[in-house]
């Protein structure tokens, strides 16, 4: 019997991602995305699926982020009544990472006059329909199709899904983390594949050495403080958030930054620290001993939560130097773009990426140098200094992503090259060809594969 896959999203692009699995009678989706860079409602997340949803007979979910989950309530809304398969982390994401896109959804179709892609009654019904499934356990979904979950690394509770689909197995990365990281454990490594579809969201770029990442948020810190400047970070809700948070928090501790206000002023990246606290048994050996001798690993002297837009706004009058951490992490919206329009323009101040920024975001748009940028209504100068730290991606570079694959012990017949844009997603194949002597293709959106 064969096993075809058609790549519905996140093909020589990296928002979007989107696979389904033709096996064994049963029609499997590997994640549900939204396609993002501008408009959580641009029109792609508004077109029908390219298959009926009440055919399919369960998703699979690699994580919660938005481009990998947000359109599961589309899907429900549209048909599907099967199961969602995840880790619990990642349901407990879904829910309210779903849930603040359903909020966002509604207020820009009710100013463009269009129909919200869904609801949050439609969200209600998607997290109604998740089953969890630990790390390593397998799960049967017929005769002759199965699949566990294994640790990506990537955020807590990510998943690289192994499917096991009559008589071959197929590897489908996810998003691959870039250990080591202050909180999550090491990226598994698959026994063996046949077949294996891989990330390339860094396909074609190497990250600064993670020894010097530390030191540099710290230098990135003092020099803000010293010259009585804002350091504006762009953050995504979970693992970034409180990465930058573990990291603060150890400055602090050890006395090498200077004690001044930080906030976090993101109501979902709050709600994520509390998931993240739910669950430390996800975390690494060294994170798991500093919850036992009863570190706060998100809270130290200083840090100040602010959930409400009142006390957002009190963030204004508290004088400078400060670091406000918000979201949006690509600037699509969120709370981040009101303080941009406020600092942007100080040459004292520093905006700092962490997270990938997607082509077409006003981050990626800020991040690639441009004088001034359009924010809302208004037009900003940008003279704040802009810098990037790579090392804190939570995706692996080229060489992590090659070292990943040259570890998998059984070597796959075929590697299929995915979620990065074209260039990224060349370079990474070029490079498997050459170093690891593997067959590679890289798809296009919409093409359909039988192995």
């Amino acid at each position: 019997m064969s096993v075809k896959i058609a790549f519905l999203g996140a093909a020589r692009t990296v928002t979007g991602s989107q696979f389904l699995v033709e096996a064994a009678g049963k029609q499997i989706l590997i994640d549900c995305g939204m396609s993002q860079g501008s408009r959580y409602s641009e029109e792609v997340n508004h077109k029908p699926f390219d298959f009926k949803p009440k055919d399919i007979d369960a998703v699979i979910l690699t994580h919660a982020h938005i481009d990998h989950s947000g359109r599961l309530p589309k899907l429900v809304k549209d048909g599907f009544g099967g199961f969602i398969y995840s880790t619990p982390p990642t349901k407990d994401f879904a829910e309210i990472l779903l849930t603040d896109t359903a909020q966002i959804i509604g207020q820009e179709d009710e100013n463009g006059g269009a129909e919200a892609i869904f609801t949050l009654h439609d969200v209600v019904r998607t997290i109604s329909q998740f089953k969890t499934a630990p790390y390593g356990e397998e799960v049967k979904l017929a005769p002759n199709l199965s699949f566990r979950l294994i640790d990506a690394g990537h955020v807590l509770g990510s998943a690289i899904i192994e499917l096991k689909a009559e008589g071959k197995t197929i590897i489908f990365s996810g998003d691959l983390g870039n250990p080591p990281t202050p909180l999550l454990t090491p990226t598994q490594i698959p026994e063996q594949a046949d077949y294996v579809i891989v990330e390339s969201t860094y396909g074609n770029r190497l990250h600064e050495p993670h020894e010097e990442r530390s030191k540099k948020l710290q230098n990135i810190i003092e020099r803000t403080i010293n010259q009585k400047g804002v350091l504006l970070m762009p953050i995504f809700a979970f693992e970034k958030e409180q990465e930058i948070l573990f990291e603060i928090n150890k400055f602090a501790e050890q006395k090498q930054i200077p004690r001044v206000p930080v906030f976090i002023d993101s109501p979902l990246a709050i709600a994520a620290t509390k998931i993240y606290e739910k669950y430390p048994d996800y975390y690494n050996v060294e994170a798991k001993k500093l919850v036992a001798e009863g570190d706060q690993l998100f809270n130290f002297p200083g840090l100040q939560m602010t959930p409400t837009v009142e006390k957002s706004k009190m963030i204004n009058r508290v004088p400078n130097p400060k670091i406000i951490i918000a979201g949006s992490g690509m600037m699509t919206g969120g709370r981040i773009l009101h303080h941009a329009i406020r600092y942007l323009s100080d040459p004292n101040s520093t905006i700092l990426f962490v997270g990938y920024q997607a082509a077409g975001s006003l981050g990626r748009r800020i991040f690639d140098r441009a004088k001034a940028v359009r924010i809302m209504n208004d037009m900003v100068n940008v003279r704040c200094l802009v810098k990037g730290l790579g090392a804190y991606s939570s995706h692996a570079d080229q060489d992590g992503l090659v070292m990943w694959l040259d570890n998998i012990k059984k070597k796959p017949k075929r590697v299929f090259v995915v979620h990065g844009e074209e260039a990224a997603a060349l370079a990474l194949s070029q490079r498997i060809t050459e170093d690891l002597k593997l067959s590679v293709s890289v798809p296009y959106v919409g093409e359909r594969i039988e192995l």
